[in-house]
């Protein structure tokens, strides 16, 4: 069976968010292996000392469970942000990951915020937004289906999201949202951009000037 060129494409997407995905399960899996606690490298507000913790904050999660509620919203998000934003993928995927973690060292309360979902949050966002922004046909139906996937999420990026689950870090997905909003607009002109239409032709029954020929039943005869 002849495999097109499509479908690798649709194929090749998957190369990248599986290797992400690949890292944090190895890092979790060492955890375990190892008795390793590493939730004391997380992201820790407004501590100077503890900066390294905005770039380990998404590789870091409580347990598998925590690991897993990520796993699969990130490999469905970031095979979409690779499809159809292959030319900006690594500097969208990049600047969330960097943005949303300093967002988060700025507002977060004094705790370890640990875990992927600022990532969730900031590429929902700006595949939802983005698509919006662009007015590609495309995108706009991606923006729909992220809404309708993930349109529920946005109730945990509140402070009562705290006294539901006091464990939840609303604050880095507050923080993820912002960073994936600011992105679609920074970026609009980067990428793929809207459809130009099509030329308009003139009708077969053009003269050579371009004038149109009238219809017999639209001339008026005396």
């Amino acid at each position: 069976m002849k495999v097109t060129r499509e479908t690798k494409r649709l194929l090749y997407a998957f190369y990248f968010p599986g290797i992400f995905l690949f890292l944090l399960w190895s890092v979790k899996l060492f955890e375990m292996q190892f008795g390793w606690d590493l939730r004391a490298y997380g992201n820790y507000p407004r501590d100077v000392s503890r900066l390294y913790g905005i770039l380990l904050q998404p590789v870091i999660h409580e347990d598998i469970l925590h690991l897993w509620s990520n796993t699969l919203p990130l490999l469905i998000l970031l095979w979409a942000l690779f499809y159809f934003y292959g030319d900006i993928y690594f500097k969208v995927f990049g600047w969330i990951w960097i943005m949303s973690g300093i967002l988060t060292w700025m507002i977060g309360r004094p705790a370890y915020h640990i875990g992927a979902s600022g990532l969730v949050y900031g590429i929902s966002f700006f595949l939802f937004f983005s698509g919006v922004i662009r007015q590609r046909r495309s995108l706009m139906a991606l923006s729909a289906i992220v809404a309708f996937l993930y349109g529920g999420i946005v109730w945990n990026m509140f402070p009562i999201a705290e006294y539901i689950a006091p464990q939840t870090s609303w604050e880095g997905h507050l923080s993820g949202a912002i960073s994936g909003t600011a992105l679609a607009f920074w970026m609009r002109r980067l990428g793929p951009q809207r459809e130009e239409p099509l030329p308009e032709e003139y009708p077969e029954d053009d003269d050579e000037d371009g004038n149109e020929y009238p219809d017999d039943e639209e001339v008026s005869r005396s």
